[in-house]
């Protein structure tokens, strides 16, 4: 990812106007969404144009990495977010004013159920949305390169 790259941010309306938002102030809006319910910002890149793509994610902790989860509300398919990344893992993360690059990776079948437990924990609805689809809604590890 270059500085001068354009990055195109989520074509979700309200999504969009959070990152705007979230940019604009440095995290200062927009890193807390809800009370005590946290965002970062994921850029990613295409699989299919190459293009940067900026997503908000609610995230969680565990160690140094961040947590986040591929929900997508219950939908049957993945998000296009976390396929951009299980076709390149080197993504770009704001999380409030800090900007920094991570290596992302899906956990793993031991690693999930406590991860799992924390990112419910933070979003209780991941719950509803696993029941929701046939698919094993994934957790991402975000670790910083």
């Amino acid at each position: 990812m270059t500085p001068s790259e354009q990055v195109l941010d989520s074509p979700e309306g309200w999504v969009a106007e959070h990152i705007r938002r979230y940019v604009r102030t440095g995290g200062a809006e927009g890193h807390e969404w809800r009370p005590g319910v946290f965002t970062l910002l994921l850029t990613t890149r295409g699989r299919r144009s190459g293009k940067l793509r900026r997503t908000a994610l609610i995230y969680g902790r565990d160690g140094d990495a961040y947590l986040v989860v591929g929900s997508q509300g219950g939908a049957p398919q993945h998000p296009a977010w976390y396929l951009n990344l299980l076709a390149d893992p080197e993504a770009q993360v704001q999380v409030g004013p800090d900007t920094f690059p991570v290596r992302a990776r899906t956990a793993t079948a031991e690693e999930k159920p406590r991860m799992w437990r924390t990112m419910t924990a933070a979003w209780p609805a991941y719950d509803d949305y696993q029941t929701k689809t046939d698919r094993e809604i994934p957790v991402v590890v975000l670790e910083r390169v």
